[in-house]
């Protein structure tokens, strides 16, 4: 931070929003990605822009949806004004460090600075009597100052990354949690514990987790700073603590009854948010099926082909006459074939884990949706408890403040972080397909030359 002068220091405490206000971080990625602050012609249609069109499942994600003109630089789409929201009253840990209290205050003019990198790498199988599983090594370099370090390094497995999402959905019901992998690959893409699989989960983890760091709330979160740094024991000490079984389960058979009650009355941008996601996921699911299907074709010719260049070089020996010719063709068909498994090679590495997460991230949406409707409907029944005068009044009136301020806070975090994912999404989504389409116009231009 450089130093300001008497003059500059006021106008930017003028500009800097009060200390720990989590909704100003959700709405910072705009500067710290180099987006821009508008659209491409500067406005920014915020909640209440259009949303996704509600066509056929057959059609691709309508321009409404992505539109990818070449003249324009960001999808119409997304709001480049994020709204700042005042706090989220579901970040139980405020950090306290000096480092921390300053990377509170937001000033428009200074870019954000990086302060945590986590890598993961090295997948190592473990086998026991019981199971068999695969570990991942973790590396945190940080300069934070709640940090007991500057560097760590520890082993999680899958089951461990799962605690921690949960954890953050706990303590972060209306934040858009990144998704994991799931737990069993799809049928028919490569067995278990395949090297294929390990290497694609290792990498699904890794996103997972920057993800989280990147994000200007859940980096913070207690649990998270835990799972970076603490020994396997001491991670599984600290699982143990929190809510007995009995506790959780009271839990969950009040979330199942209040969602089972449903909400009244959604607010109409939550009814948007909500018309959004419905019509996302069943184009995304799409594209993904789509995206699938050319892999799994590409890559049926691709082996055909190499049967083809050896079938050719032993015709070749049979016959004198035309050896030249068919040992021409066996080579043509060769570089054909180098040349398709690179253009795959770009398929599944640069298209399909995108679309692939983001398909996750439609699901990890609507359950942010349902635990949203949940805190409503649980303020919905204490207000109607004090209509109906079923309780003690004075106990309800308190109850229902608490609550509506749980509801306040609840929405604002949402809003917040669902304009910053609008903005993660449609960067990840329109870099995805360009680099799909630098890919083919790389391999057709190739073929052109053979």
């Amino acid at each position: 931070m450089g130093k300001l002068g008497g003059e500059g220091l006021a106008a930017a405490a003028g500009r800097a929003r009060t200390l720990g206000m989590e909704g100003e971080r959700l709405a910072s990625p705009a500067r710290s990605s180099g987006l821009p602050a508008g659209g491409a012609g500067g406005e920014s249609p915020g909640v209440d822009a259009p949303l996704l069109g509600s066509s056929g499942s057959s059609t691709l994600l309508q321009a409404e949806v992505l539109d990818l003109d070449e003249d324009e630089d960001d999808l119409e789409v997304f709001s480049k004004d994020a709204s700042l929201m005042d706090m989220n009253s579901f970040s139980p840990m405020m950090p306290t460090s000096p480092l921390s209290m300053i990377n509170q205050i937001k000033f428009e003019d200074e870019p954000d600075l990086k302060d945590l990198f986590i890598t993961v790498d090295e997948p190592e199988s473990h086998v026991t009597t019981i199971e068999t599983f695969i570990t991942y090594r973790i590396i945190t370099k940080t300069s934070r100052g709640e940090f007991d370090s500057s560097e760590f390094e520890v082993r999680r497995r899958y089951q461990d990354f799962l605690w921690l999402k949960g954890k953050l959905e706990e303590a972060h019901p209306t934040l858009i949690i990144p998704p994991l992998p799931e737990k069993f690959i799809v049928k028919g893409m490569v067995e278990r514990f395949n090297d294929d699989f390990i290497e694609t989960r290792r990498k699904a983890l890794h996103k997972f987790l920057n993800r989280i760091a990147d994000h200007p709330t859940l980096t913070f979160n207690e649990d998270f700073k835990v799972f970076l740094t603490a020994q396997a024991w001491e991670l599984s000490s600290h699982k143990k603590q929190g809510p007995g079984l009995l506790s959780r389960m009271g839990q969950t058979v009040r979330a199942v009854a209040l969602s089972m009650r449903g909400v009244k009355s959604r607010p109409e941008e939550f009814m948007e948010m909500n018309n959004f996601i419905e019509v996302f996921s069943q184009k995304i699911n799409l594209i993904d099926k789509i995206s699938q299907r050319i892999y799994k074709e590409e890559r049926e010719y691709s082996d055909e082909m190499k049967e083809y260049g050896p079938i050719h070089i032993l015709w070749s020996a049979s016959e004198e006459d035309l050896v030249d010719t068919l040992k021409g063709i066996a080579s043509c068909i060769d570089k054909c074939s180098k040349a398709t498994e690179k253009r795959m090679s770009g398929l599944s590495e640069a298209l399909l884990p995108v679309v692939h997460e983001y398909v996750l991230y439609s699901e990890m949406l609507m359950g942010v949706m349902k635990r949203r409707d949940q805190i409503q409907a649980e303020l919905d029944s204490k207000v109607e408890a004090l209509t109906y005068k079923k309780a003690d009044t004075d106990l309800l009136t308190e109850e229902i403040g608490k609550l509506e301020d749980k509801v306040e806070c609840a929405n604002n975090a949402l809003k917040a972080d669902w304009e910053r994912w609008r903005h993660n999404m449609q960067n990840d989504i329109k870099s995805a397909f360009t680099d799909m389409a630098e890919e083919n116009i790389q391999y057709y231009e190739q073929e052109l030359r053979m």
